[in-house]
């Protein structure tokens, strides 16, 4: 089977050498199980010698892309910086990725590779992953995609693609027990101190109010928000800071944020809770009561919808002091 990683203009050397290196060590592990290497892989690029990391590093190709007619699975990882110049810089390679989807080659998209696949069109009215953080411009850059918020990985008609940074690990290991099995994707989750069984990236991301709208009075309530976030708002005290029916802000408030006004509220507070927990010795009770909340199990519930995690598996894994209470 004939795996290619893209090696992109302007590229991620963390995100670069993952597949390369675990195809070759899943190689090592069939050998050393009496079993036949089923992977051939190669780095391939628009140029024979391509800088990564802003010239750190220097990774050489095996094949320029446009000498790839097929291959079974090819990697696009994420370019370092700007992702529009990511998207300038290599913009002759996106006719090559369509060219050889339609060829019948799987393609990868890892962390904000998405940005370079969709340039593709291949991804419209599909679903796919990237990093939280980019979400939102994602969503404005392609309308037509629908982005999976805190997906690890997205599968749909032979192209995948991963959230954010280490998130590309679960996608190539859920790829290589797909085209190995799961047991070599066992050994190399153990090889490499991977979790195999991660299935969100929620837990990570840092909520940070979606502005990059123009909406001037939905920001004047977006402000008002995260100021007043621990007392009770009601939808009709926001729709009257700037003078219009329920209706009419609850639909100009989710096009311009993407969220409800009550998911916004949601997600503030849990933001707020979230950094109580990582630097406060304060008590969970305490911290629901400091953002905005009287119900224990409706704060557990959407802390843990948010999040991935419960209150306390949050505080176990992010606060400077470890203290369940």
């Amino acid at each position: 089977m004939k795996i290619s990683v893209f090696v992109p203009e302007h590229g991620v050397i963390e995100a670069i050498t993952p597949p390369f290196r675990s195809f070759h060590t899943a190689n090592e592990f069939l050998s050393a199980f009496g079993r036949q290497p089923i992977f051939d892989v190669e780095y391939v690029g628009l140029n024979e010698y391509v800088p990564a990391n802003n010239g750190e590093y220097t990774i050489k190709t095996n094949r320029l892309l446009k000498d790839v007619s097929k291959t079974d699975l090819l990697f696009i990882p994420p370019t370092f910086g700007s992702t529009t110049n990511g998207i300038v810089a290599n913009a002759e390679a996106i006719p090559y990725f369509k060219k050889l989807h339609e060829n019948g080659s799987s393609l990868a998209s890892l962390c904000i590779g998405a940005f370079l696949l969709a340039e593709t069109g291949l991804l419209d009215g599909k679903k796919c992953s990237t990093h939280w953080a980019h979400i939102s411009e994602f969503r404005e850059r392609y309308p037509n995609v629908e982005v999976e918020d805190g997906a690890i990985i997205t599968e749909y008609d032979n192209i995948y693609s991963s959230g954010g940074a280490s998130s590309l690990w679960n996608l190539v290991l859920y790829l290589i027990e797909k085209f190995a099995d799961r047991e070599i994707a066992v050994m190399i989750a153990k090889y490499f101190a991977l979790d195999i069984g991660r299935d969100s990236q929620s837990q990570f991301a840092i909520f940070r109010g979606q502005r990059n709208h123009n909406d001037a009075d939905i920001q004047k309530v977006q402000d008002y928000i995260e100021k007043h976030y621990d007392d009770k708002i009601t939808i009709e005290t926001l729709a009257s800071l700037i003078n219009a029916g329920r209706r009419t802000f609850e639909r100009r408030f989710k096009t311009a944020t993407n969220n409800t006004p009550i998911e916004y509220i949601q997600r503030v507070r849990i933001e707020a809770a979230k950094l109580s927990f990582e630097a406060s010795r304060k008590n969970v009770s305490e911290i629901m009561f400091n953002v905005g909340y009287t119900d224990t199990k409706a704060f557990r519930d959407i802390f843990k919808k948010i999040t991935g995690l419960t209150p306390i598996e949050y505080r176990n894994k992010f606060a400077r002091t470890s203290t369940e209470v």
